[in-house]
């Protein structure tokens, strides 16, 4: 029962739910635009999606748990789980639980072929994820310790994925889908940016080069205000070039914790003691209940 419990945790339900909001949100913008939804077509996305996310979290824990092990800031989403080391879950099973997961993934891409599901765009889209996914972690790349695995990431989640929900319902693109996924990429890179403070330390000592580390944590704070102001703004710009009301408004309602967000990093840079469980946690919500606001938005109208 130990086991089990610490593999759930080890899973990190609530990051699998995010995927399954961008992912709904796609093809929420299908619904919107008068398309009939395939729910089969619909399922078998999510399992894709659901299972690239498991193994991209896997190899993730597989990587770096041993520096994981002596984070003394950790968070309910920072510093990863907590669940592997000594006497816990063994780096063994977490690296044949990711192999399994992409054994699947690879499945359930041969069933979309199979089924004639899948457009040569779709795959291309899956190519991209899969690729993102695996070298976010995966040596020699390792994107997460080059400065550059928190850009793919962001727009892995929040532009891809809804795109990927998308154009397995239609077959084709739609600039909506660019006017929603482009300012939720700079509210994801907030957010990650904001799990990173908590890790400083010790992603500093094992050398773990993230967008963090190379930036300084001072710059930081900067380009994470930045992030978050740069969303809105585009989400009002989206609205000059047709973005409808009804998106619109729904998605500035989380301006107010992203004002708070800045607050409390400009608080932090003055020397305020850091909680870093409230800003992560703000972090994760700005970027949740726009996703959430906006995907609703799309499925009523």
């Amino acid at each position: 029962m130990e086991t089990l419990r610490l593999f759930v945790r080890l899973v990190r339900p609530l990051f699998l739910l995010g995927g399954a909001l961008m992912y709904a949100l796609g093809v929420g913008v299908a619904h919107y635009l008068g398309v009939s939804i395939d729910w089969g077509t619909y399922l078998l996305g999510q399992a894709w999606v659901t299972m690239l996310q498991l193994g991209a979290h896997f190899l993730n824990e597989f990587f770096d748990a041993p520096q994981d092990i002596n984070n003394p800031n950790r968070t309910p989403f920072t510093g990863g789980s907590g669940v592997v080391g000594p006497g816990k879950l063994t780096r063994r099973l977490v690296l044949i639980s990711a192999l399994a997961c992409f054994a699947v993934l690879a499945s359930l891409t041969v069933l979309f072929i199979t089924l004639n599901d899948l457009t040569p765009l779709a795959f291309f889209i899956m190519v991209l994820g899969f690729l993102g996914a695996f070298l976010y972690s995966t040596p020699p790349l390792r994107l997460v310790s080059s400065g550059y695995g928190e850009l793919t990431t962001s727009i892995l989640v929040a532009f891809l994925v809804p795109a990927f929900g998308y154009v397995l319902q239609t077959g084709e693109l739609h600039r909506l889908i660019a006017m929603v996924g482009f300012p939720l990429t700079f509210l994801h890179l907030s957010m990650l940016v904001s799990f990173e403070f908590p890790d400083y330390g010790t992603d500093v000592k094992y050398e773990k080069n993230t967008l963090l580390v190379r930036l300084g944590w001072q710059n930081g704070m900067l380009i994470h205000n930045f992030f978050l102001l740069t969303a809105f703004l585009l989400f009002a710009l989206a609205y000059l070039f047709g973005l409808p009301t009804f998106v619109v408004i729904p998605s500035l309602i989380p301006l107010p914790l992203a004002l708070l967000q800045i607050w409390q990093m400009r608080r932090i840079a003055s020397g305020l003691k850091p909680n870093w469980t409230a800003v992560t946690l703000n972090g994760l919500v700005i970027f949740a209940a726009t996703a959430y606001l906006i995907a609703f938005a799309f499925w009523t109208h």
